[in-house]
């Protein structure tokens, strides 16, 4: 344990004649990650709103005391080890003082800012900015002069895994990625202690676990001290060096986290055993899909009949058929160009799932700018550098800091070398090679965050080496950035070395949906003669 950092001192708490804190007595080390497990109503949540000063859970009896440095000249304060050190705003000299966080005095004032508190279900964003505008508005209230505010953002980005969505809507987000900029946020007030209440209650076991990651690695670097609740066991587990057990308010057992949550457990019915939350799996579901039209020729024509799938979170999907069979109704179907007939198209943004179908700012309108689509006969701007041709040329008015490493991003995922992008930035596309233009292309694409991307015939006319290096930016930008892709192809050897599943389209229906190598048993003689 590093230094005494918070002293809790017989701390009893009363709402009305409820007792629900009673005589806890603790002391917390400078830098540790403390552990409080506990059934819902053992206190656990009242504990920590009382640490960080919020107003009505003030102590009933005992008191809460803190061991800081501070500069007595601008009250800014850090950890008991920085005591003697020089001040990182004013420098002048860290002192040594203790301060009960209740007390109503500047320097209980100035704890309480550098006291950092996110709740389980209470999102703390603002729902109509960005990911990155949340980030630079926490960051415009650091204490630390000098900040680069832009470069700080998008550091803790990337430390939250979310440098693929820095343009997204923060109301957009899903319930474990809100999560995520929500830390995000209280780590941008660069905090002494981070309460962190049921941090990962209502998120699937991916989700739980990416935040898992980023308490701790966050906490270690910053050398944050971090007290987490929960009556998750694996949560407790993952993230505490040490716990304690509440029950009923009392402190029931304390020590290491293992033993601790073992008791816990064995108090444990097993109807009461937390049960994990499924992970999400389909992020497009298209049902019962028709597009029937009249020509003149041929009477009614039904591009569409009766299509049915779905795409699943960081799928590469193949749409593969003979000309006429229904592939282009269908991507301009999804993409919202093509009106369909019948059926429906749902496509899943954060936790909720948009009616494609429905018009206005709360259906199909919310859901193409999340859409990306790659056509074959992609265009880039001759006289623009592609760092031109992947920011401004296309309307995206970001600071230059930003600009540069949301290129430098999606570059890479799009499968350029580290090395060669700031040489690349500079070049304009008939410097390239045809496969470097159409990686530029699928930046282009990519850069605007969507959550599926659409490539029509993204092989087109190309010899077999410039095709296996799109595949490979293909398998890239999924690896790197979580990427949906939805492949729509003629080219069965390109679909074979770069879809997942695949659904094979016959006169307006799918015949086959399944892997590549099965899906090509279902050819007819013709298709195999024009697909193969």
């Amino acid at each position: 344990m590093g230094e005494p950092f918070i002293i809790i001192d017989g701390v009893s708490k009363k709402f009305g004649t409820k007792e629900v804190l009673r005589n806890i007595s603790l002391t917390i080390g400078e830098g540790e990650r403390l552990g409080i497990i506990g059934r819902s109503g053992s206190g656990k949540t009242v504990l920590l709103s009382m640490l960080k000063g919020i107003a009505d859970y003030a102590p009933t009896t005992g008191k809460v005391v803190y061991r800081i440095a501070i500069c007595k000249e601008c009250e800014y304060i850090d950890g008991p080890s920085k005591a003697e050190k020089v001040c990182p705003r004013c420098f002048s000299k860290m002192e040594l003082l203790e301060v009960d966080i209740w007390k109503n005095d500047a320097h209980a004032r100035a704890l309480r800012n550098r006291v950092s508190i996110m709740f389980q279900r209470t999102f703390a964003l603002y729902g109509s900015m960005t990911v990155y505008e949340n980030l630079v508005e926490a960051l415009g209230r650091t204490e630390i002069p000098g900040t680069d505010i832009n470069k700080r953002a998008i550091e803790i980005a990337k430390s939250i895994g979310l440098s693929n969505r820095l343009i997204h809507t923060a109301r957009d987000l899903s319930g474990g990625e809100k999560q995520r900029v929500v830390l995000g946020r209280q780590l941008a007030v660069n905090p002494v202690l981070l309460l962190a209440d049921e941090p990962t209650g209502t998120l699937d076991p991916i989700n739980a676990k990416i935040i898992y990651r980023i308490l701790i690695e966050e906490c270690k670097r910053e050398g944050t001290t971090l007290l987490v609740t929960s009556h998750v066991p694996e949560a407790i587990e993952a993230i505490s060096e040490k716990a304690i057990l509440l029950e009923d308010g009392r402190i029931d057992m304390q020590g290491d986290t293992k033993s601790v949550v073992a008791k816990f457990m064995s108090r444990l019915k097993p109807e009461d055993v937390p049960v994990p939350k499924e992970p999400g799996k389909a992020i497009l579901k298209i049902s019962d899909l028709k597009k029937h039209y009249f020509s003149i020729d041929k009477g009614v024509v039904k591009a569409l009949d009766g299509v049915s799938f779905e795409v699943k979170e960081k799928q590469i999907f193949g749409i593969i058929g003979l000309s006429g069979a229904g592939k282009t109704t269908l991507s301009r179907a999804i993409c919202g160009v093509t009106a369909p007939t019948s059926g429906t198209i749902e496509m899943k943004i954060g936790d909720e799932w948009i009616n494609m179908l429905e018009p206005g700012p709360l259906g199909r309108g919310r859901a193409t700018p999340y859409m990306g689509l790659l056509h074959q006969e992609y265009t880039l701007y001759p006289h623009r550098t592609v760092l031109e041709n992947l920011t401004d040329a296309i309307g995206l008015e970001l600071p230059d800091e930003f600009a540069k490493f949301k290129a430098h991003s999606v570059l890479i995922a799009a499968g350029f070398e580290e090395g060669c992008i700031e040489d690349t930035v500079q070049k304009y596309p008939d410097e390239l090679s045809e496969g470097e233009r159409h990686r530029v292309a699928l930046a282009q694409v990519l850069i605007r965050e969507p959550i599926i991307v659409i490539l029509d015939e993204p092989s087109g006319t190309m010899d077999p080496i410039t095709q296996q290096d799109v595949s490979r930016s293909i398998k890239t930008a999924r690896n790197e950035l979580g990427q949906t892709f939805v492949i729509v192809s003629h080219d069965l050897g390109f679909v074979l070395n770069t879809c997942e599943e695949v659904i094979l389209m016959r006169d307006g229906k799918i015949v086959k949906i399944g892997k590549p190598a099965e899906v090509i048993r279902f050819f007819t003689p013709e298709e195999k003669k024009e697909l193969t």
